[in-house]
């Protein structure tokens, strides 16, 4: 029997109050500021929920601990539409001066003068960037320097409902490759009352395919690379299991909600999500008196996933007052403890390697391993790719990929016209 860790245990992990290192652009006390009349920072952030409670909570803390600084923090939707609402805020001068990026919008964002380097920052303070995981590090860089760190950052896991898999004889520690992910899928639907899984087209678990396959989506030349037998195989390991009716392919702006409500529901005996939802699933699971595990993506030619969630980022045309607050504020969001905090709190990975290595980390890895699994799987993570129109070519492909899945399209005529109109963004 799981030992079930609860959210209320989060309020054991202390904040730590930071300390100013002295140099200008890492102050903790702004020059000029006073708690009277502190420097007024706004951070947007994407998701709601435990995620959104996550941010208002620390924003909250950093308040109480910074009073030269005071920052506001607003949800601002999903993560496109944050970045609709960042790009049209700052084209009417009226930016956030701190905001999330998607990891792999970064690049776009920096190159089109959104963003300000963090490197000055970083450079003046000696901020410990070898502490941040190097595995989560890839979407932090343009042109060699850092624009964004790390925060609220994840992979794709598989989730597994074990109770039902020892209900069917199937072994509750999960398929560990595809031929087994499609083996546990079928026998799972046999009886017809629920799927395998629920598998909405996500480019997020397309990428991770196709890197299990052994194919790259973008080239070093920043050209589409996915039009390959590893592209086409990632798209037909979907479309055999729909067509044998193991699993359920949701479609739409709901998609996502719908795979988790049938996973929590009992209607899929298995899923593929962010860690960041591991929180979500295992409350739901006591609840209802079942038991959920996690694994790593089941493997093909070799194990293989994306990273994903956001990196914080500090707006372009500040002041110098707003971007010393502003670093403070990202530097303390992205610090040990705060990493934890989040970490514990909503199941994100923590992206530094001492959050890791926290009592209060080590005590939930301890308590509930499900946790330990998306870290240890960030030995096979790797970026997603930032060149910029990539959001494009992403919607090309959702849609050619569920014309080939849910009609009567093939992989190859999916890739070719995924291609041909990648082709045109790209160029």
């Amino acid at each position: 029997m799981k030992t079930y860790w609860t959210i209320g245990s989060t309020a054991a992990i202390a904040l730590l109050m930071m300390t100013g290192c002295g140099s200008t652009p890492s102050s903790d006390t702004v020059s000029g500021a006073t708690p009277d009349e502190p420097v007024e920072l706004t951070y947007w952030y994407a998701w709601g929920d435990k995620i959104g409670e996550n941010n208002e909570n620390l924003v909250a803390q950093f308040n109480e601990e910074h009073p030269t600084i005071q920052v506001t923090a607003e949800f601002q939707g999903t993560y496109d539409e944050l970045h609709a609402k960042t790009q049209a805020a700052f084209a009417a001068k009226d930016a956030p001066e701190v905001t999330q990026n998607e990891i792999a919008s970064v690049e776009t964002f920096a190159k089109n003068g959104m963003t300000q380097s963090l490197q000055p920052f970083i450079d003046a303070d000696g901020l410990d960037i070898e502490d941040f995981n190097e595995g989560l590090m890839g979407n932090s860089y343009v042109e060699d320097e850092i624009y964004a760190l790390p925060y609220l950052r994840s992979t794709p896991i598989l989730y597994l409902n074990t109770t039902i898999l020892e209900e069917k004889g199937l072994d509750p520690a999960g398929p560990k490759t595809w031929d087994e992910f499609k083996e546990y899928a079928a026998v799972l639907s046999e009886d017809g009352t629920m799927k395998g899984a629920t598998m909405p087209i996500d480019i997020w678990f397309y990428e991770a395919f196709v890197t299990q396959a052994g194919g790259t989506m973008i080239d070093e030349d920043g050209q589409p690379a996915f039009n390959s037998e590893a592209g086409a195989e990632a798209i037909d390991f979907i479309k055999e299991m729909y067509e044998e009716g193991s699993i359920k392919v949701p479609t739409g702006d709901v998609a996502g909600d719908t795979a988790k409500q049938d996973f929590v529901n009992g209607k899929s005996g298995m899923m593929l999500s962010s860690t960041a939802d591991l929180t979500y699933l295992m409350t739901n699971a006591k609840e209802q008196g079942y038991e959920v595990d996690t694994a790593f993506m089941p493997e093909n030619k070799q194990f293989g996933v994306p990273t994903g969630g956001a990196n914080l980022v500090m707006t372009a045309g500040l002041d110098e007052v707003k971007q010393e607050a502003a670093w403070t504020f990202i530097k303390w969001m992205t610090d040990t403890d705060q990493t934890a905090y989040a970490s514990e709190f909503t199941g994100y990975l923590p992206s530094r390697h001492s959050a890791s290595e926290t009592e209060a980390m080590q005590k939930v890895y301890e308590e509930v391993p499900q946790y330990k699994t998306a870290v240890d799987q960030l030995e096979y993570a790797h970026e997603r790719p930032m060149v910029e129109g990539y959001p494009e070519v992403v919607n090309a492909l959702v849609e050619e990929i569920t014309r080939a899945v849910l009609q009567d399209g093939t992989s190859q005529e999916a890739l070719d016209n995924a291609e041909k109109r990648a082709e045109a963004v790209l160029k």
